[in-house]
């Protein structure tokens, strides 16, 4: 006999999930944040939407409860000390727990390589990328301690482990990930599933709008440009690609699987070596 694990229409029916990061960037598509926080909702998980924007914020609330799912907006700066305790306070005053937490908030405008970047542009690349995640877990992991275990989540990307000419964004998600495997490896014990997803080339309004206006070229050229170094098809993957590997994750599915760095980019990682 096949082991169901949960009603695989509603994967995560009766859980609470933080998606920090959830709001829209403005642009053609949607980005990983708000497709995540729509499809923990679709499958039936109770959702906020944490966000620095409260306009973009509530954008997604209204979307998920358009669809006829839970969820409530939670405006902060991932950069504040009390902001981790602030997102969990929002899901415990209102649901009474904490199963799922997904940092997926980065940036890397700025960054132009060591000779270049300002020390500004580094600080604020890593208090986002990485001083926000672990603001963030310290209060998430007391919050998954207390519903008895969890999913504990983290957006990287594959330049993390890509040689790439981005000093700061790709020392800022290394850290990502070895902030991930430090918690996996602590708080196993504790029923707490650390992993990070690793996106390749994907086409989201954070990526085209800022690199196409950075760059001063057209988004089409910019999209053609990227979909032709993606092996896969010789196509960018979307935010739907981030959110689907982020259910899977989220999910009971992989209850034992933890300290993973999933690359989810079109065999870009594929071609090392």
């Amino acid at each position: 006999m096949i082991e169901e694990r949960g009603d695989p229409a509603r994967r995560l029916a009766g859980k609470v999930a933080v998606i920090v990061g959830g709001g829209q960037t403005p642009g053609d598509t949607i980005g990983n944040g708000k497709a995540t926080a729509q499809l923990f909702a679709h499958h039936g998980a109770k959702v906020v939407v944490v966000d620095s924007a409260e306009d973009r914020a509530q954008e997604t609330v209204s979307t998920i409860a358009r669809a006829g799912g839970e969820a409530l907006a939670c405006v902060t700066n991932v950069t504040n000390e009390g902001a981790g305790a602030a997102m969990m306070a929002a899901a415990t005053g209102e649901w009474g727990r904490v199963d799922i937490v997904h940092y997926n908030v980065g940036i890397g405008s700025g960054d132009l390589g060591v000779q270049k970047t300002t020390l500004a542009d580094w600080n604020a690349i890593h208090e986002v990328n990485l001083t926000g995640a672990f603001l963030t877990s310290q209060a998430a992991v007391p919050a998954l301690r207390e519903a008895g275990g969890g999913s504990l989540l983290f957006t990287s990307s594959i330049a993390s482990i890509a040689g790439v000419n981005m000093s700061a964004y790709k020392t800022s998600k290394a850290g990502l990930n070895a902030l991930a495997h430090s918690l996996a490896v602590a708080n196993a014990r504790h029923g707490i599933r650390v992993n990070s997803i690793l996106p390749g080339l994907m086409d989201t309004p954070m990526a085209i709008e800022g690199i196409s206006s950075a760059r001063g070229v057209s988004k089409d050229e910019l999209r053609s440009q990227r979909d032709a170094v993606v092996p896969l098809g010789r196509k960018m993957g979307t935010a739907w690609d981030i959110a689907y590997a982020a259910l899977w994750l989220a999910s009971d599915e992989a209850r034992f699987v933890t300290g993973i760095e999933l690359a989810i980019d079109g065999g870009q990682l594929a071609r090392i070596g």
